[in-house]
């Protein structure tokens, strides 16, 4: 293993609430009853950082990387400064690592101890990644987990999972999708899935142009 420390089919890791979990919801609903807290800017902040803040804005970063040399050099150096060029920085994305993936390595990337996240460039965790069975799974047989997600990596690829801690945070930068010449760096950004850039995806597919 190295380092420190949209999955579509989310059945397999789905777990039950935690402990923890369940004393914030219980919370929730109590300042919520007693009007100390409004639901719909609960809801807004949640949208703000599953939506607006989250994947969309890894996406861009890979979007450029994949049409821009000197940003893509610049990232894979320096992924903190780099990202920030883009405007996306803050809590939970101080301290960042960009892994690329090529037709000989693929990266995909854990956090054992708890759930460390990249929350400025990915948004809010999904359960999955949250859950024991990932994270014991993605160290133990990181491939039998690929294939659970659909993701088909041959023998001669070397697979590397990467442990994040609060220290360091891992985005992967996936390989970009064939067929994909003339796009603009915003369509480009559309074919990139949360799942890929934490290495249990692929892109998806760019749709075929009219002729």
């Amino acid at each position: 293993m190295s380092g420190g420390h949209e999955h579509e089919h989310d059945v397999e890791y789905t777990a039950p609430l935690g402990e923890t979990e369940l004393r914030v919801k219980a919370l929730e609903s109590l300042l919520t009853e007693k009007g100390l807290v409004d639901p719909r800017a609960l809801d807004e902040l949640i949208d703000l950082y599953e939506a607006r803040v989250g994947p969309r804005n890894g996406a861009r970063v890979v979007a450029r990387a994949w049409v821009d040399p000197a940003y893509r050099k610049r990232l894979l150096e320096n992924a903190s400064a780099a990202i920030a060029e883009l405007g996306f920085t803050g809590r939970q994305g101080e301290d960042m690592v960009v892994l690329e993936n090529t037709p000989r390595v693929h990266n995909m990337v854990v956090c054992t101890l708890c759930s460390c996240y990249p929350w400025p460039v990915l948004g809010l965790p999904p359960v999955w990644y949250k859950s024991p069975p990932y994270r014991s799974r993605a160290v133990l047989d990181p491939r039998g987990v690929l294939r659970e997600f659909g993701v088909a990596v041959g023998d001669e690829v070397e697979v590397r999972v990467w442990d994040s801690t609060a220290e360091v945070r891992y985005l992967v930068l996936p390989e970009r999708p064939p067929d994909t010449e003339g796009r603009s760096e915003e369509e480009l950004a559309a074919l990139v899935t949360r799942d890929s850039m934490i290495g249990v995806g692929r892109p998806k597919a760019p749709e075929r142009r009219p002729r």
